[in-house]
């Protein structure tokens, strides 16, 4: 009878006992082991082949196999030809040393060369009875029930239960007996022992195996268990189904760690979707609840806005520190655990849990029984009532931090889940957490500088528009609401010399601060070139010129520094251009009150459209020149005569081009909304807007409406003068009678003044034609027009010269003056204000 061995507890040992230990404790000779060369020389014999053949070791060792085969068969050094095969296995007849023949099944093992071991390893189990005969059911009834493998069970076709194995019974908490004749519903009495029970009875219909997952507690377990169920058919002899085997893998561990992988999948999905702190903050409290807490805020820094850069200590050394409710989520609707209402600052002591989180930078775990918790509920009495009514058991606080900079904490409870969060769970939340303090910082920095922006875009368009006659305007600026961030479209009204006016519309390609500063320099620029009063398409050249040394300029052609880079994570990098980067677009329209003509010139923009008196509406047709910066091509201007009372829609490209329809849609929905009634025109600059553009609009919207007022006869009067210097005094007395008629008395001394020297510097210096105009508007003009080309200069005449003080004079007495070019010659202006009109 072989005797039982008693073996210690297991260990993770690395060496284990040593190999004669192993020899003795298995019986090394009831097996009989034979090793050989490539050539099938033997190298060695142990006492188990001895007592097999009759062989000494001593006798054995040196001689070919071949010399124990009682029959022939194929060999290839000195082996079964194996055609390569790692492995051999067969009975083969072999000669004892008495002279029988002995057939024995031999397994043959070949090593790879170069192993330093033996070519052959042959085996072979000692024939007859080995020691403890009938020991094999035995083995297999305790393999049963001792199985450390799994929760193992059978069923008859009844599917009641007949054996249970001991991980079976700590599975249920009952025994073998209190389950055994049970149906697996009736042990098991919730969703899952059905689920189980309907799996076996497809066992038994089909014969097929059956795989679930199922989750149990077992009485008295904090934890519950996720299950890997497998159910097959156990059958006789005859094939026909005899019952059911249940076993059962404990899986929790890997169970819970797919769950936090997805977890974090579905967080790296849901989090960071906007460039929006609160939005952010709310996507990181709806990931984590129910699946990881009860309960979850996000707390920000109160002075979260105005942080500095690069960050300083967030934290006070002795409190209180005070944080902003930005975002909670329960699974109780309406949240009713909460403290602190969501938008609510609430100050935090030393000491306190979010206090400490942040001082220290770690997640830390608390319960309501700990020392330093406990007391910072002792002293807040509200949080403290609603932990007891709530029955709160466990809380994590989180620190959000991103790039060194401290923003807040997350503050993760659970009431409803019975189990306690463990380090598992603070080390999941903290990957959570730090993924959304990254997506939050990222929307902090970017709505900084979208503020930062949307400041300077305002600042560089006008505060109010001009005081001007020519013109009733009303405009709209509308920054982008994506994550593009604010753009680099522009409007100006400039007024202009003989009572016009110059309307302007543009859009510099790109966005952010790069892109509003650009436009603030095309302003500028625009402005200076248009108080010289230069064509339409001339001014457009120009602009075209300095458009493209901005861009040489960014591309470091000129200054060679490199682009500064991007503010924060995912941002674009501004100085990534390509192609259609470059550029601006623009539409410079200058309107005459007086000849009620407005002169159009566009550098790949859109068409304005104009509302007539009548109520029908058009987009003028232009000859778009290309976009600014491009160059290599003209620009053209378009003349259009325009009924007094038109209104004139200068636009940019955001106003009708949109996701959802073209240019060519959008125009057609801008001309029904401008052919729409309104009280006013700042009324139909809302209505246009509405109209046209979604909530959050993902482009830049500049929007410039002027209703076209003219100046009729009695207002203008003009002369033609001869090239003649008698010519002057009657020119004077055209003047003061006109101005009489006007009842302008009081500008009667300087406006005669201003007279004379004009048209007697036309007269003396220029070429005929020689004309004067005055222009009753908000104030008076006077005009001298010639055919001569060369422009005046204002210089300090020499004590003994008897010229050259004439437009000293006129400069001193009037408010300001000019000169415009013209197709056939120039116009010299002086404008004087009003005390009365």
């Amino acid at each position: 009878m072989e005797q039982p061995v008693t073996i210690g507890r297991a260990t993770r040992s690395s060496s284990g006992p040593a190999p004669e230990a192993v020899d003795a404790l298995v019986g090394e000779a009831l097996t009989a082991r034979v090793s050989l060369d490539e050539h099938g020389v033997v190298t060695g014999w142990n006492a188990g082949a001895e007592e097999l053949l009759g062989y000494p070791a001593g006798q054995m060792t040196g001689r070919r196999t071949a010399d124990l085969l009682a029959e022939p068969i194929p060999l290839r050094g000195g082996m079964p030809a194996l055609a390569g095969l790692p492995r051999w296995n067969g009975d083969v007849a072999l000669r004892h040393r008495d002279g029988r023949t002995l057939t024995v099944r031999i397994l043959a093992h070949h090593r790879p060369s170069g192993s330093g071991a033996p070519a052959w390893l042959i085996v072979s189990a000692l024939p007859g009875p080995g020691p403890g005969t009938g020991l094999e059911e035995e083995l297999v009834a305790w393999s049963f029930a001792q199985s450390p493998c799994c929760a193992m069970a059978l069923y008859d076709t009844r599917l009641r239960l007949r054996r249970a194995n001991a991980d079976m019974e700590r599975a249920t908490a009952l025994t073998e007996g209190e389950m055994r004749g049970l149906r697996v519903s009736e042990i098991i009495d919730d969703d899952s022992g059905a689920r189980a029970e309907r799996g076996m009875a497809r066992v038994l219909t089909t014969g097929e195996p059956q795989y679930e997952e199922n989750f149990l507690r077992a009485p008295g377990e904090l934890h519950e268990h996720a299950w890997s169920v497998f159910m097959s058919a156990l059958r006789d002899g005859r094939d026909v189904i005899r019952g059911v085997c249940l076993a059962a893998h404990d899986m929790t561990e890997q169970f819970w760690a797919r769950k936090r992988l997805q977890l974090i999948a579905e967080a790296g999905r849901r989090i960071g979707t906007t460039l929006d702190v609160t939005r952010t903050a709310q996507e990181l409290a709806d990931v984590t609840v129910p699946e990881l807490a009860d309960f979850v805020s996000v707390d920000l820094l109160a002075t979260l806005e105005d942080l500095p850069e690069p960050p300083g200590r967030t934290v006070p050394a002795e409190g209180p520190l005070l944080l902003r409710r930005t975002a909670l989520r329960s699974r109780i609707p309406g949240a009713p655990e909460a403290v602190v209402a969501a938008g609510a600052v609430d100050a935090y002591p030393a000491g306190s849990a979010p206090y400490e989180s942040l001082r220290t930078g770690r997640p830390v775990l608390h319960a309501p029984d700990d020392p330093a918790f406990a007391a910072w509920l002792a002293r807040d009495a509200a949080r403290s009532a609603r932990y007891r009514a709530f029955g709160v058991h466990s809380v994590m606080s989180v620190p959000l931090v991103a790039r060194g900079t401290t923003l807040g904490v997350a503050y993760f409870v659970r009431h409803r889940n019975t189990e306690v969060f463990r380090h598992d769970d603070l080390v999941l939340a903290g990957e959570l957490t730090a993924r959304a303090a990254v997506s939050i910082d990222n929307a902090r920095r970017y709505t900084r500088e979208r503020a930062t922006a949307v400041t300077l875009q305002r600042s560089l368009l006008p505060q109010r528009l001009p005081r001007q006659a020519a013109v009733e305007v009303a405009s709209r600026y509308l920054p982008a609401g994506g994550h593009a961030g604010v753009g680099g479209d522009w409007f100006d009204v400039i007024p202009l010399s003989g009572a016009r006016v110059a309307l302007v519309v543009g859009d510099v390609v790109g966005h952010g601060l790069h892109a509003s500063a650009t436009m603030g320099r095309l302003r500028t620029a625009v402005r200076t070139l248009a108080d010289i009063d230069l064509p339409c398409d001339e001014l457009l050249t120009h602009l075209d010129d300095l458009v493209a040394r901005l861009n040489t300029e960014d591309e470091g052609g000129e200054t060679g520094g490199p682009a500064p880079p991007p503010a924060f994570a995912g941002a674009p990098d501004p100085a990534a251009k390509t192609s259609a980067d470059v550029g601006a677009t623009c539409l410079y329209a200058v309107y005459d009150p007086v000849s009620r003509r407005c002169c159009f010139s566009a550098a790949g923009h859109p068409r304005p459209a104009v509302v007539r008196p009548d109520g029908t509406v058009d987009l003028i047709a232009l000859a778009t020149g290309p976009p600014l910066g491009v160059g290599g091509l003209p620009y053209e201007a378009t003349q259009v005569e325009l009924p007094e009372g038109s209104l004139l829609a200068l636009y940019t490209n955001g106003l009708i081009e949109t996701g959802d329809h073209d240019l060519d849609a959008g125009a057609d929905r801008l001309r029904r909304a401008l052919a729409r009634p309104a009280a006013s025109l700042d009324a139909l600059c809302d209505a246009v807007l509405a109209d046209l553009l979604p909530p959050r609009p993902a482009d830049d919207v500049a929007l410039l409406l002027a209703r076209t007022r003219a100046l009729h006869d009695d207002r203008v009067a003009t002369w033609s003068v001869p090239f003649d210097p008698s010519a002057v005094a009657q020119a004077r007395k055209d003047v003061v009678a006109q101005l009489e008629r006007w009842g302008l008395s009081d500008a009667v001394f300087v406006t005669e003044l201003v007279a004379s020297e004009l048209v007697t510097n036309a007269i003396r210096h220029a070429e005929p034609p020689v004309r004067l105009r005055l222009i009753h508007d908000t104030s008076l003009i006077c005009e001298v027009s010639d055919g001569g080309s060369t422009a005046p200069h204002l210089r300090r005449a020499r004590s003994y010269d008897e010229g050259g003080r004439g437009l000293l004079l006129v400069a001193q007495l009037t408010e300001r003056w000019g000169t415009r070019q013209s197709a056939t010659g120039k116009t010299i202006w002086a404008e004087q204000p009003l005390t009365h009109t």
